[in-house]
């Protein structure tokens, strides 16, 4: 028989590991996050975004472990029955302790990232970055000091188990706030104030990293019920784990509820069961459940999902066209309202009944946090803004977060050729066009870019130039959604190949492109002949075909 001691031993090393696991698969849903950001922004930010979230975590993780981590249980202390240990990290004593830090840090993280998908496509790096730190160190720590760090909010009895409204409904209420004082895009909104709608550039991104945040949700929310076992009268027994299995069983049930949600007012809206929704609606099922997870019933956890799927698309609509504010990634409907919603109904369906003290506590809680998150957002963001930091310039946001902020382009289109036989020529080698100068001129499809680039290197033909393009011809319109709302696609998408040439048949150019070119569906597009009458080279000051 072990003794008390070695059983003591056994159940910390147990928990320990248990934390950890859940730990990790919570920092996977940063993955998610990446994902699904990226995917909802154009594709000249995608870089941008992505090196947000990378860097969230960087510094983020940094100033939670120097400040946060210890600000929160200073705050507890002082407003509540908390005790201050402000450098309780750094003590190497207790493996508790560190494993405590890392656990939390990863919900402060997450707090942090949601912000990003507000002000994407627009705000400074360099904003973000300093927003990230005082979230990490100062904002985020008051608002778990007021609460998990036993402030005067868990006095109270304000509930949220794994962070419905601590984590992610400030988060969104982060987010609005930072895209309501930075402004939306440029081209959101017309001079009347009627909006436009801007698609992100990858609906499959958008809806994988939906499935992998949904993956790691399960260590958010399971993995808070933190300890696996525990020591009774010297005997092993259940800890945390008695009531697990309602945690995950009210996780899977939210989530899956807040799918059908947000489908079905979609549906209802627009006709349409809106794809986009359907993956926002799952997230918000979650966020919705996240708080009272280990508190309701089954069919609690269903209800709460439920309403937070179903409010996400009328809360969108209101945001965008009511308050005018482009919040583009959604982050208020899907982390901040439903977590609000998720807080503010868990006292209706409490496996203990409903009790009105609850919910006052819930109602208080819920307004606390938002008072706070409002004012500190603001005042950092606005404070950003008037000193100019705050936003990047018109022109680097049209041309892209991408090549502005970063001095990259994420989808390379137009790298070399890649020639499987012949070799570029620039003196052509015979004497067809009449010993005169054409140009051959395509409009094409962008993705057969690269077939028509190694076509024109087999025949010799000279250096080429590619254009970014949009148009129409006989490629008929198509109508769009995105999030709810329809929109036409007149313009399409293609690429301008110039090539002038001289010694080199035209007609064989014209024959390269257009075999590489030819897909057998409308839109494939066009080639013009144009004659030239006569080019310059700049460096030498030659004139005629021998500058070609």
């Amino acid at each position: 028989m072990q003794s008390p001691e070695d059983l003591a031993v056994l159940v910390q090393g147990i928990n320990l590991m248990w934390v950890l696991l859940v730990t990790f698969l919570i920092f996977f849903m940063h993955a998610g996050f990446a994902m699904l950001e990226a995917g909802q922004v154009r594709s000249k930010n995608v870089a941008n975004q992505l090196t947000k979230n990378l860097l969230t975590w960087s510094v983020g993780v940094v100033a939670f472990f120097f400040v946060g981590a210890g600000l929160s249980s200073v705050v507890g202390a002082v407003t509540g029955s908390g005790e201050a240990a402000m450098f309780a990290t750094l003590d190497g004593s207790d493996p508790n302790a560190w494993v405590g830090w890392l656990f939390g840090a990863v919900f402060a993280m997450t707090a942090a990232t949601i912000v990003s998908g507000a002000v994407a496509g627009r705000a400074k790096l360099r904003a973000y970055v300093a927003y990230t730190i005082l979230l990490a160190a100062v904002i985020y720590p008051v608002v778990t000091g007021f609460t998990w760090g036993e402030g005067f909010l868990f006095d109270l009895g304000f509930a949220d188990f794994a962070g419905g409204m601590i984590v992610h409904g400030m988060g969104g209420i982060a987010g609005l706030t930072a895209a309501y004082v930075i402004g939306p895009r440029l081209d959101r909104y017309d001079d009347d104030g009627s909006p436009n709608v801007i698609p992100g550039h990858s609906l499959t991104f958008a809806v994988l990293g939906t499935l992998v945040l949904a993956f790691g949700w399960y260590g958010f929310n399971v993995g808070t019920a933190a300890t696996v076992f525990s020591v009774d009268d010297g005997s092993l027994a259940l800890g945390d784990f008695a009531y697990v299995g309602r945690v995950a069983l009210n996780t899977t049930l939210g989530m899956a509820a807040g799918a059908i949600g947000a489908a079905a007012v979609s549906l209802y809206k627009t006709k349409k069961v809106d794809t986009l929704y359907v993956a926002n609606g799952l997230l918000a099922g979650l966020v919705g459940v996240t708080t009272s997870a280990d508190l309701v019933t089954w069919y609690g956890g269903i209800v709460s999902g439920l309403l937070a799927g179903a409010q996400l698309p009328i809360v969108f609509e209101f945001v965008e066209k009511r308050l005018k504010i482009d919040d583009v990634c959604a982050v208020f409907p899907v982390h901040g309202s439903a977590g609000i919603l998720g807080a503010l109904v868990l006292p209706f369906f409490a496996v203990e009944g409903f009790t009105v003290n609850q919910l006052i506590t819930q109602f208080i809680g819920v307004g606390v946090i938002t008072l706070w998150t409002v004012a500190a957002t603001g005042a950092v963001f606005g404070a950003l803004k008037a000193i100019g930091q705050a936003r990047v310039s018109a022109d680097h946001e049209r041309d892209g977060l991408d090549s502005s902020e970063h001095g990259v382009d994420t989808y390379p289109e137009f790298g070399g050729p890649e020639i499987e036989s012949g070799a570029l020529r620039t003196d052509g080698g015979g004497l067809p066009n009449d010993g005169k100068i054409k140009l051959v001129t395509a409009i094409i499809r962008p993705d057969r870019l690269r077939e028509v680039k190694t076509s024109l290197a087999q025949v010799g033909a000279p250096s080429i130039t590619v254009t970014n393009v949009s148009g129409r011809g006989s490629q008929p319109a198509k109508t769009g959604q995105w999030r709810g709302e329809e929109y036409t696609v007149d313009l399409h998408q293609k690429v301008k190949i110039e090539c002038a040439v001289a010694d080199v048949p035209a007609d064989e150019v014209v024959e390269a492109i257009r075999e590489a070119a030819d897909t057998g569906e409308p839109g494939d597009g066009k080639i013009f002949v144009i004659p030239v009458e006569d080019a310059c080279q700049v460096r030498t000051g030659v004139r005629g075909t021998e500058a070609v």
